[in-house]
């Protein structure tokens, strides 16, 4: 059964404790919540980021999950270019992205095309191997509304109840883009997509390669069903899963500036785009770096 808090959650201590004792040398952190969310300073994302600032930015990515940058009024170009110091970045099948970038996916709202992505997810946990993580910038944003919320997903695996962690010990879920993206496209273009992205088999649990975090790994968004249960227990314990992300207590929430850019850890966190602001328009582009295969 799941576990049935009010008042603090004590597991979230140690990790508050931590984070709270991290000390950079090459930049200014600011936390946004005890255990998830910071706002990074003192580097410009515009110029070449010295060896010695990068590890104290990819530090604090990796302690806070998700890391904020304001007033970084950059280019496309510049956006990957610090990207690509993490990783190689993807090229999205189904987003729509800039003519001389496809590496560069663009959101565009507006009254006439409204924000779908208010459900808590991870991206592309559909591949074989999901993402490392993805850089987010504002470059149009209502003045209010339109925030972006993250959970951290180890807070949401040590919050289960015990019964609950041994039960999914061990466990697989399958990630299907059919559930979002397949919606939209007809019968032989679902077809020849299925071909190249077969359903994806991932741990429940998985462990973060970098920092060795358990982590929470199933999503609203992208997971179809959890592999060996009977369909009903299987919905509702994955239905139990899902619903942890939506805890306060696991939450950071982050209001766009023009200029604001967010990196975070998809394998650490999953997000959730308020779409409260239609009919006004919001303008996004991103960039999403190459993962590995969760284990």
């Amino acid at each position: 059964m799941a576990r049935f808090y009010a008042g603090p959650r004590p597991f979230l201590r140690d990790e508050a404790e931590k984070l709270a004792a991290q000390r950079y040398d090459r930049i200014s952190v600011r936390p946004l919540s005890p255990t998830i969310g910071a706002e990074i300073g003192g580097v410009s994302l515009a110029e070449t980021i010295d060896d010695e600032t990068f590890a104290d930015v990819k530090r604090a990515f990796l302690d806070w999950k998700v890391v904020f940058f304001r007033d970084q009024f950059v280019t496309s170009a510049q956006q990957a270019a610090f990207a690509r110091r993490f990783g190689d970045l993807e090229v999205h099948p189904f987003l729509p992205s800039r003519n001389d970038a496809p590496e560069v996916i663009v959101f565009e709202k507006s009254e006439a095309i409204g924000g779908y992505e208010n459900v808590w997810h991870a991206d592309v946990t559909w591949r074989l191997e999901p993402s490392l993580g993805s850089l987010l910038r504002a470059v149009e944003v209502p003045d209010v509304g339109g925030d972006t919320l993250f959970a951290d997903m180890n807070a949401a695996w040590q919050g289960l109840s015990d019964d609950v962690k041994q039960r999914i010990d061990g466990m697989k879920a399958v990630h299907d883009f059919t559930r979002t993206f397949g919606r939209y496209l007809s019968a032989d273009e679902l077809k020849k997509k299925q071909e190249e992205y077969p359903p994806a088999e991932h741990p429940v649990v998985r462990t973060h390669p970098e920092t060795g975090r358990r982590t929470l790994f199933v999503n609203g968004g992208f997971t179809s069903h959890l592999v060996g249960l009977e369909r009903a227990d299987g919905e509702s314990l994955l239905r139990l899963l899902c619903q942890q992300a939506a805890v306060p207590e696991y939450q950071c929430r982050f209001r766009w500036e023009p200029g604001s850019l967010a990196l975070w850890d998809n394998r650490a966190v999953q997000h959730y785009a308020a779409s409260d602001y239609w009919p006004k328009r919001r303008v996004m582009e991103r960039v999403t770096i190459i993962g590995d295969r969760p284990v």
